[in-house]
């Protein structure tokens, strides 16, 4: 028989910890955060997490199963943070960048979670209203489910994406950091027309931009994308009428026509 789930009140440690806190699964989150953020993916272990809490190790399982857990949290925490204040203003494209260029802001404010949690579905309450809201979005548009799910992967996987490689880098030693950033000065920008003519003539706009997040030009073009199925979509009946083939209607498979 399954356990029967104890709701958070039932499993709220009654005492008060060393720093005279209560224990609550919110409380384990955001200082998971900030053990990320001071000691790396490496430093997050149940031992420092109830050293940080100033309570038994032991306390993390009345919250969760275990890190991998708490990992799932720190991630459906990320996606909240990102959507926290967000209202949809109605035209689909600005909502969609809006809600892209926040939740590349939210992780990487947070390089070592984001590290760490890009990657996994956690299905979980701030997921689901995110992927809700999205889908909400790109229906709106009028496009069939399969174009807005097509859409929906893409948009999704490329916000998380980037978060994952630009956190990478920022999760990076300063040194290191520093000296990846300096390779396209010191070395790119130096190479002769002779042997490296396409490196040579960019160079300088080379130098300019790549130490930066390619996110935005990214996420526009995606949206460029979208908006041309949007164009398409809605020209289709114009575009049947002129070659003389009448396409079927969305409504029409469900007897709406």
């Amino acid at each position: 028989m399954a356990k029967e789930v104890v709701p958070e009140e039932g499993r709220r440690r009654r005492r008060p910890t060393k720093q005279g806190v209560v224990v609550t699964q919110q409380l384990i989150v955001e200082t998971a955060l900030r053990m990320l953020h001071e000691h790396g993916r490496d430093g997050l272990t149940v031992r420092r997490l109830g050293i940080a809490l100033g309570a038994d190790p032991s306390t993390l399982y009345r919250y969760f199963r275990g890190i991998d857990d708490l990992t799932l949290a720190i991630a459906d925490e990320l996606i909240g943070r990102a959507l926290r204040g967000w209202r949809p203003g109605g035209e689909w494209r600005n909502d969609l960048r809006e809600v892209g260029l926040r939740i590349h802001t939210a992780y990487l404010a947070h390089p070592e979670a984001a590290v760490l949690t890009a990657s996994r579905v956690s299905g979980r309450d701030n997921e689901i209203a995110g992927d809700e809201a999205v889908l909400g979005i790109l229906r709106s548009t009028g496009l069939p489910d399969t174009d807005v799910v097509r859409i929906y992967q893409a948009f999704v996987d490329q916000a998380l994406a980037f978060a994952a490689l630009d956190a990478a880098s920022l999760a990076l030693p300063e040194a290191a950091r520093a000296a990846d950033e300096r390779v396209w000065r010191a070395t790119y920008a130096r190479l002769p027309a002779e042997t490296h003519p396409n490196i040579a003539a960019t160079a300088p706009l080379l130098v300019a931009r790549m130490n930066d997040s390619a996110y935005p030009t990214a996420l526009e073009m995606l949206l460029d994308s979208a908006a041309a199925a949007v164009r398409l979509h809605l020209a289709a009946p114009e575009v049947a009428a002129q070659t003389g083939r009448r396409r079927q209607h969305p409504g029409e498979a469900w007897g709406d026509g």
